[in-house]
């Protein structure tokens, strides 16, 4: 059963419990704070669904995972759409510029390294394999982008690159949600959790967000932008994709690691 990355933390921790090497944290009590009909309309207008928007320090938290600050709710994220078959999408706002170049990644000391260093290093050869124009190397500080501990009732959120054209360089992370281990399993789903924001941090949407339905659950819906600009990438298939790592939503234990179509919009931006 598909589960929500916006699930509360008590129904994330009750899905785990099955897993192996977790540690049960009790639920944490989160302030209601109501978000005003402005921020809403901006959020709909910037092409984001309007579903569940979450106050965060300094800005927003949308879709379950991504983050918008303050300052972005009045700007237009221009970007094509990436079609992959009648569901899947990718939808790139504004992409990581100076190509070829080195994109640094590091733990905060706040992450316990001796859990989430494996993660992170499985994260850097999944995007190295494919031998982008971006290339990740893990770091010890001064990254480019910081993988930082975070509370709240999502496993992990970040933002997109900047009108720079330098990656988004935060991503939040709920490690009581996520939990702890030292198996493959463990270690091949939080990297997917990891993956899956480091895309944000690059330029990519969620692959369903025209129809949050097909991983989440629930009743079909779509608050995003039009088909507009859509483009259909060579190679792919005219049908949906139930496994592309940037899936809105992701049940507890799910390895995702990049699957064909995946391969081809990544090699297609980068």
């Amino acid at each position: 059963m598909r589960k929500n990355m916006r699930l509360s933390l008590v129904a994330i921790i009750l899905l785990m419990a099955t897993v192996s090497c977790k540690k049960a944290v009790g639920p944490e009590q989160e302030m209601k704070q109501e978000v005003s009909q402005d921020v809403i309309n901006s959020v709909k207008a910037l092409g984001f669904s309007t579903t569940n928007i979450i106050p965060e320090e300094g800005g927003y938290i949308v879709e379950g995972d991504i983050f918008i600050p303050t300052s972005d709710l009045n700007r237009s994220l221009n970007g094509s759409i990436l079609r992959v078959g009648d569901v899947e999408q990718y939808r790139t706002t504004n992409l990581v510029t100076g190509l070829p170049r080195t994109i640094t990644v590091a733990l905060t000391s706040r992450i316990n390294a001796s859990v989430y260093g494996p993660v992170l290093d499985e994260v850097v050869r999944r995007y190295n394999a494919e031998n982008l124009s971006i290339r990740l190397q893990r770091v010890s500080s001064g990254a480019n982008i910081t993988f930082d501990r975070a509370n709240g009732s999502y496993l992990a959120s970040a933002g997109f690159p900047t009108s720079n054209g330098n990656p988004y360089n935060l991503v939040r992370v709920n490690t009581n949600a996520i939990g702890s281990g030292t198996s493959s399993t463990f270690i091949n789903y939080a990297a997917t959790i990891f993956a899956h924001e480091l895309g944000h941090c690059i330029g990519f949407r969620h692959t369903d967000y025209m129809n949050r339905a097909y991983s989440c659950g629930g009743a079909a819906s779509n608050e995003g932008a039009s088909t507009v600009g859509a483009i259909l990438i060579p190679g792919t298939p005219s049908g949906p994709d139930p496994n592309s790592w940037m899936l809105a939503c992701i049940g507890s234990g799910v390895n995702r690691p990049f699957n064909a179509n995946d391969k081809t919009a990544l090699n297609y931006l980068y």
